[in-house]
């Protein structure tokens, strides 16, 4: 990074009503096969529609000051099932079942055949992004242990092998988005914290072929599941977090607000760049610099200032648009205030 506590978001942003019907979106788990009905413009207005959206968020993240730009993911109903519904082996027709991370069962895609990639997904994305900003970008794309948890799988002989075809599939991808002009590409791996067992016996060689031969910078998110969604009580720390030291990504973004984590479990990855989540969406009111600021240098007990890149925990797509502006604007208020002590 180029400028010391550089912001960024995790990936998304709130989705405007005139385009998703927020209501319907928050009350159900969120989607792992297209759902199309969520969405409010007839279908030969919604490509522009998504496209008027993401303007709208790469101007409100620039308007508040963000140093690293995502394009909201507003052509997602969830940050998974646009990419991974888009691949060759996945029926989508009559698709499978498997539990939420909450323990409900969801419709997924079920897979019938070797997982492979036909055709680039978010490219369009990533050139729509670099020609609406100047500014740093950002594309996140689902990661293949994740996904691996999110489909029924009915061909292959191992969750391993499955994983490692996604993670082959998700490797193409990646390079394809870098060629496109990503700065960072992120891959969400949010079920590390949820199924840390079967993290600790494949997710790492699933992370490492995912980013084979990847000549940029890379990111892997993982959280404790979206406030909207997870209700009740959520983990104080996470069962699989440092095993992340020794994988290829260069950043790793962290919840560290909403749980109250404490900044040792950082310490294991003092040598990657740590995204902290500095903003807390489990709770409507808006921080304040100074709140923002403090959590900053909790963290700076364990990770070095020039290691940090501050960000909000995840789920922003869920928090109404004056909410979600108003804490973007104070998590850029925090960064300052702690970069002008430095």
């Amino acid at each position: 990074m180029d400028k010391l506590l550089p912001t960024t978001l995790v990936g998304s942003y709130a989705m405007p009503e005139w385009l998703i019907d927020r209501a319907r979106l928050a009350g159900r788990f969120p989607p792992r096969v297209r759902a199309r009905e969520l969405w409010r413009p007839a279908a030969e207005f919604l490509d522009e529609a998504q496209d008027d959206a993401t303007i709208v968020a790469i101007h409100m993240q620039e308007r508040a000051g963000i140093d690293i730009v995502t394009d909201g993911e507003m052509r997602r109903e969830s940050y998974s099932n646009r990419f991974a519904t888009a691949l060759e082996g996945v029926d989508l027709d009559n698709p499978g079942t498997a539990l939420d991370r909450s323990g409900h069962p969801n419709p997924v895609p079920r897979i019938t055949g070797k997982i492979r990639r036909k055709h680039a997904v978010q490219v369009r994305d990533v050139e729509f992004l670099r020609r609406h900003t100047d500014r740093k970008i950002k594309i996140t794309v689902p990661g293949p242990f994740t996904m691996t948890q999110q489909a029924q799988n009915d061909f292959y002989e191992s969750e391993e092998e499955l994983a490692l075809d996604y993670a082959a599939a998700v490797n193409d991808e990646i390079r394809d988005l870098f060629a496109a002009g990503a700065d960072i590409v992120q891959i969400d791996e949010p079920y590390l914290q949820a199924r840390p067992d079967k993290a600790r016996a494949y997710g790492p060689a699933a992370i490492d072929r995912a980013l084979r031969n990847v000549d940029g910078v890379t990111a892997l998110h993982l959280c404790f599941g979206y406030a909207a969604i997870i209700h009740g009580d959520r983990p104080h720390g996470y069962d699989y977090l440092g095993e992340l030291a020794g994988t290829r990504v260069d950043q790793i973004s962290v919840e560290t607000a909403q749980p109250n984590l404490d900044p040792a479990e950082l310490r294991p990855l003092r040598n990657k760049y740590i995204m902290v989540g500095t903003i807390d969406l489990n709770d409507p009111a808006v921080e304040t610099p100074e709140t923002v600021a403090a959590r900053i240098r909790r963290a700076m007990t364990e990770v070095p200032a020039e290691k940090i890149i501050v960000a909000p925990d995840c789920g922003f797509k869920y928090v109404s648009r004056d909410i979600a502006y108003a804490k973007m604007e104070a998590m850029v208020a925090g960064a300052a205030l702690v970069r002008d002590t430095l």
